[in-house]
C-alpha cells in the first residue's frame, strides 16, 4: 500500500481524501468563482490538529531509527535525488555546522517533519484521518501543505531547495541576524525598533532594517535585521523593558525585506508547479488566516519570506471556539517541541491536549 503522502500527491484535481473523518464547512473553499462545498460538521475533539516546526528545530541524530518505515525510506531516496545530496545521512552523523546551515537545514526540517507524520501514521492513524486543520511555522508550512494535499512531496522539496538556497544567500549579503526578546508589558518594539534604526543611521548605514519579524506569544517576539540595530538593542535591553534578549543561532534576518533577493527564485519556481486546495485547513503565516485556494497559497508563500511570521494570531485562529466547547488534540510532528512550548505560552487549555510526535526511535522499540 502505498504511503499516504504519495496517495495525496496523485489524487486527482478535487478529489477527497480516502477513509478521511469530513472536516468543517469552512474547510472546503474553492477556487474564485466556484460555490462553495458545504461539509459535515463534526465534534471538535473528534478531529485532530497538526503543528509542523520550522528552521532551528533540527539536530544532528534526528530521523534515527525511523528508516523502519518504507515511507521514510521512500521520502528520503526521493530527497537524495531532489536536493542532489545525501540528506538522511546529514541529518543522521552531521557535522552539525552543515546541518544549521540554512541550505540544508529547511530541506532537513522539512523531510524530517513528514517522516514523523509517517511514523503517527503507523503508530495511530486515526490520528491522520481525523485531521482537520494544519499549521507550519515558516518552512514548515510547505510541510503543512503537502500534508493537505496541496502541493506534492518532491515539488514541495524542490521549492524548499530554491527558498533555502535563496535566502542563504540573501543572508550572506548583509551582516544581520535574529534577537529573541521577552519583555515586560511595558515594552514597545515598535519604539525600540525605531531608535535602533535612528543608530544604524548614525553609524552611516542607508535605509537600515529593525523589525519584529516572529510574533511568538505574548510579550515573546523575534527582532531581526542589521547586526548593529540588534547589538543596539541588547545594549539597551533595560532602557525598551526587555526582560532577556537573546541572539539566535541564524545567519540572517529571515521574514524581513533583507530577504527581498530570495522573492523572485522561489516566485519562479511555485509557479511552475501544481497547486491544488487543500484537503483541510492550513492557516497562513502572513496573515494567520486559512488558504482559500491554489493562487492564494501561491502568493502568500512567497509574501511569506519577507513578512513577519504571524505564529501568535495564527495559534488563536486555529483554537478560536465558543465558551465550553471541547480543544482537538493537537500533535507537534517533527524535530523538536518548541511550537507546543509556545502553544502552552498562547492557549493553556489547548496544550493540555498537546503531544510531540518525534524524529528519533520509540524506547521500546530499541530494546527489541
Amino acid at each position: 500500500m502505498a504511503a499516504w503522502w504519495l496517495q495525496r500527491a496523485r489524487r486527482p484535481r478535487g478529489a477527497a481524501r480516502r477513509g478521511a473523518a469530513p472536516a468543517p464547512a469552512s474547510v472546503e473553499a474553492e477556487e474564485p468563482g466556484e460555490a462553495p462545498v458545504r461539509r459535515e460538521w463534526r465534534c471538535p475533539r473528534e478531529g485532530t490538529v497538526l503543528l509542523f516546526p520550522g528552521q532551528g528545530s533540527q539536530f544532528v541524530g534526528m530521523c534515527r531509527g525511523l528508516q523502519r518505515y518504507p515511507g521514510v525510506r521512500d521520502m528520503y531516496r526521493l530527497a537524495e535525488k531532489v536536493l542532489g545530496y545525501d540528506l538522511l545521512s546529514l541529518c543522521l552523523e552531521g557535522p552539525r555546522d552543515a546541518l544549521d546551515r540554512t541550505q540544508h537545514c529547511q530541506p532537513a526540517v522539512f523531510v524530517a517533519s513528514l517522516a514523523a507524520v509517517e511514523k503517527l501514521n503507523h503508530q495511530q492513524p486515526e490520528v491522520v484521518e481525523r485531521c482537520v486543520a494544519a499549521a507550519g511555522y515558516s518552512v514548515g508550512e510547505f510541510a503543512a501543505l503537502v500534508f493537505a494535499g496541496a502541493l506534492d512531496f518532491a515539488e514541495a522539496l524542490y521549492a524548499v531547495k530554491v527558498r533555502a538556497e535563496a535566502m542563504q544567500k540573501a543572508s550572506e549579503a548583509v551582516p544581520s541576524g535574529m534577537l529573541s526578546v521577552i519583555g515586560r508589558r511595558e515594552a514597545n518594539y515598535k519604539f525600540a525598533c525605531l531608535e535602533a534604526r535612528k543608530h544604524c543611521e548614525s553609524l552611516g548605514i542607508e535605509n537600515p532594517v529593525c523589525t519584529v519579524s516572529n510574533y511568538l506569544f505574548p510579550d515573546s517576539r523575534v527582532i531581526a535585521g542589521h547586526l548593529q540595530a540588534l547589538e543596539f538593542l541588547q545594549e539597551n535591553a533595560r532602557k525598551y523593558y526587555f526582560k532577556r534578549a537573546k541572539m539566535l543561532p541564524v545567519s540572517g534576518a529571515f521574514h524581513t525585506r533583507l530577504m527581498e533577493p530570495a522573492v523572485e527564485p522561489l516566485a519562479e519556481v511555485l509557479k511552475s508547479i501544481e497547486i491544488q486546495k487543500p484537503l483541510l485547513c492550513v492557516y497562513s503565516n502572513v496573515d494567520g488566516k486559512k488558504y482559500m485556494h491554489s493562487k492564494h497559497i501561491q502568493k502568500l508563500l512567497v509574501k511569506q519570506v519577507v513578512s513577519p511570521v504571524l505564529w501568535e494570531q495564527t495559534m488563536h485562529s486555529v483554537y478560536e471556539r465558543k465558551q465550553g466547547t471541547e480543544f482537538p488534540y493537537t500533535y507537534e510532528v517533527g524535530p523538536g517541541n518548541q511550537l507546543g512550548a509556545i502553544l502552552k505560552q498562547c492557549n493553556l487549555k489547548a496544550w493540555k491536549q498537546y503531544k510531540h510526535v518525534d524524529d528519533l526511535e520509540d524506547e521500546e522499540t530499541a530494546e527489541i
